[in-house]
């Protein structure tokens, strides 16, 4: 089967269309007809080679959102037609502890879709069917491709990290994954507070759900909260001022961070120790969590702000993206 997509034919080249052939389709394997496809920041590093195990020609996309087109013989529970979603990851062992234990994202041997293989940029694209996951009903497929990387992202540390609906809670960076954190934590029931280096959004954060506008780069308004919140998911991947965030942790508060910061995290242990904090990290969320995450999204009507342009036109939109001018999301219709 033929397979139209766009791909990167060298390291931080522009998009040029793309065609390649799909072989027979494996025994557990769905392909999907892509509808959606969100873009990523991680689309970008790959495209880049930011991460150093970009393959070219690399078709990025991995917030897909379509309809089962074919599956194997020994695929379960989905059939032809079904709407469904695949992230990051198109495939894991099914057989390591990880895997058995329900923590399939965790798999050591875990395929992305964009690593080793062909992504949603794309017509058509193929992966084991338990990472093709069904889509609620009412769930609007427009908005819903994001929800897959970046949703699921910022989901998975607040289920990880105990959050209660009584908690206050901080956000680090109100972006592609910040804003989607703001929306889950609000309708978690927390009281949340937005810290932005850019103050000229704060009615934009209020509207979105944020109860508090913090200035991260003002060491007053830093000290005025210290010691008043119970969690603070970090979404950047920029070097801070960690002792200052924790600071405003109060006693047994976690500083979760799922911002890839390339750089060392310099915490100083005092700052754990007195107050009995922790600091934490994860990836995405298991493929269970994953579906309650939608089943959530339903329930609340939430979605990511998105923005919306053709596949044919993923160079702008490419661009729109390295230029920060996203708000919030971008997704690319087939």
């Amino acid at each position: 089967m033929k397979v139209y997509a766009y791909a990167a034919k060298e390291a931080k080249s522009k998009l040029e269309k793309f065609e390649y052939e799909l072989g027979e389709i494996g025994n557990e394997e769905v392909d999907i007809k892509v509808h959606y496809c969100g873009l990523c920041h991680s689309d970008l590093s790959m495209i880049d080679n930011d991460w150093g195990m970009s393959a070219y020609p690399l078709v990025p996309g991995h917030e897909i959102v379509g309809e089962i087109l074919n599956t194997g013989s020994e695929v379960k529970g989905l059939k032809k037609g079904d709407k469904v979603g695949m992230g990051w990851y198109s495939a894991s062992c099914m057989h390591c502890n990880q895997c058995m234990d329900g923590k399939q994202h965790l798999c050591g041997t875990a395929e992305a879709t964009i690593v080793g293989r062909h992504g949603g940029f794309a017509d058509i694209v193929r992966g084991h069917w338990s990472w093709a996951t069904l889509l609620p009903d009412g769930i609007d497929m427009a908005k819903a491709g994001p929800l897959f990387c970046g949703g699921i992202t910022v989901f998975n540390p607040i289920v990880l990290s105990g959050v209660s609906p009584m908690d206050k809670v901080g956000i680090i960076g109100i972006g592609g994954l910040g804003h989607m954190a703001l929306k889950f934590l609000k309708a978690w029931g927390c009281e949340v507070t937005a810290f932005t280096s850019n103050k000229s959004k704060t009615d934009a954060l209020k509207e979105m759900g944020a109860h508090n506008v913090v200035d991260s780069t003002n060491s007053d308004e830093l000290e005025r909260i210290a010691g008043s919140l119970d969690f603070i998911l970090n979404t950047t991947n920029v070097k801070l001022n960690w002792d200052a965030f924790l600071n405003t942790l109060s006693s047994q508060g976690k500083l979760h961070t799922v911002g890839a910061v390339l750089e060392p995290m310099e915490i100083p242990a005092f700052s754990m120790i007195s107050g009995e904090k922790s600091i934490g990290g994860s990836p995405l969320g298991s493929i269970a969590l994953t579906r309650k995450m939608l089943e959530f999204c339903v329930r609340h009507n939430i979605y990511p702000t998105v923005e919306e342009f053709n596949m044919e036109d993923v160079n702008d939109a490419i661009k729109h993206l390295h230029d920060g001018k996203a708000r919030f999301r971008i997704v690319l219709k087939a």
